[in-house]
């Protein structure tokens, strides 16, 4: 397959710049897999959409504050974006001026109690630092760090809580898991009133996920590897919705990632962490989940070729052609899918 089979027009004023107020009024398309039909509805009405003894399973990742300044002892201004942990001090780090940010280069930041040293480059122009924190180094990440938006919002964010859901809890995202900025703490109980489950897995979201795939051939393309959890008690409760008839519905191309990395291939989810790098595109059979909520995604992005392994390339592709003539707002900011 050809990755310009995943292409679409967007004209750039669909590009939502600002988080819609309150966060459940943004759109919400739902889709039929079998049919294509497409429904217009707001996000809220998710309740309805929604049965007893369904599994709703979101990602508690919590963006970092990962953009950082540092300055060379020759006092050379260095932007630093932290993408993951690889050690307990060491951290995969894309850098600007890259050639500036040698492997011995020692880095210093507005705080005394910081510094950093260039480890050695790492894939794709990154490279591998190690910081020195004389104070717990996530704290010191809070009164240095700004949110890392993604370069298409140019519009600053007033509100840094924006870009994370509301249920996010454990820090190491260089990227928010944008699906599940549509949630309000209201419409989560709700839909545990109306006898929804809520469990939570874990994947920390690297930039990897979100960028254009830049080979020719959809199956050249290699994902970036991304630290995941799945607890015994979040994979005992997906198992017994799935035993009791409930649908497992994934917020998130993140949850479907992680579930898929997760599970047997009758379904079963077992529990476990570790690094993934799964990558489905159309062939690709799914196992674990029976829905999912989803934004609209870049163009050629591996994120559209998921969609359009669980929906149908052609089917997903007309509904986002009808998203742009219906004008939906787009990516992190956007409007939201549920495909069923």
């Amino acid at each position: 397959m050809r990755v310009d089979d995943f292409n679409y027009e967007l004209p750039e004023e669909r590009i939502a710049q600002d988080p819609i107020e309150p966060r459940d009024a943004s759109r919400l398309m739902i889709m039929d897999r079998k049919s294509g039909a497409l429904q217009h509805r707001i996000f809220r009405d998710l309740a309805e959409e929604l049965r007893s003894g369904d599994i709703l399973v979101i990602n508690d990742t919590k963006v970092l504050p990962a953009r950082i300044y540092a300055h060379k002892e020759t006092g050379a201004l260095i932007e630093l974006l932290l993408l993951k942990q690889v050690e307990a001090d060491v951290w995969q780090c894309l850098v600007k001026p890259g050639k500036k940010a040698l492997p011995g280069a020692k880095l210093f930041f507005d705080l005394p109690e910081l510094q950093a040293e260039v480890l050695s480059h790492s894939d794709e122009g990154s490279r591998l630092i190690r910081f020195n924190a004389k104070r717990d180094f996530f704290q010191l990440l809070d009164r240095l760090g700004t949110m890392p938006l993604p370069p298409y919002i140019k519009k600053p964010l007033e509100d840094q809580s924006r870009y994370q859901p509301v249920y996010a809890r454990e820090r190491g995202s260089a990227a928010a898991p944008t699906a599940g900025l549509h949630f309000t703490d209201g419409l989560l109980a709700a839909l545990e009133k109306r006898g929804v489950g809520i469990t939570k897995v874990l994947l920390h979201v690297g930039l990897g996920t979100f960028r254009p795939v830049k080979v020719e051939t959809v199956e050249e393309h290699t994902m970036h590897s991304e630290f995941y959890r799945v607890t015994e008690e979040a994979a005992a409760a997906i198992n017994r919705a799935r035993a009791a008839g409930g649908r497992v519905i994934a917020v998130g191309t993140t949850a479907v990632r992680t579930l898929e990395t997760v599970s047997s291939e009758d379904g079963t989810i077992l529990p476990g962490e570790g690094w993934t790098q799964k990558y489905i595109y159309p062939g690709y059979r799914y196992k674990a989940i029976d829905a999912m909520i989803t934004n609209f995604h870049l163009p050629k992005s591996s994120l559209i070729m998921l969609v359009s392994a669980f929906a149908g390339r052609e089917s997903v592709l007309h509904a986002y052609e009808t998203a742009v003539k219906e004008e939906y707002r787009f990516f992190s900011f956007g409007d939201a899918m549920f495909i069923r």
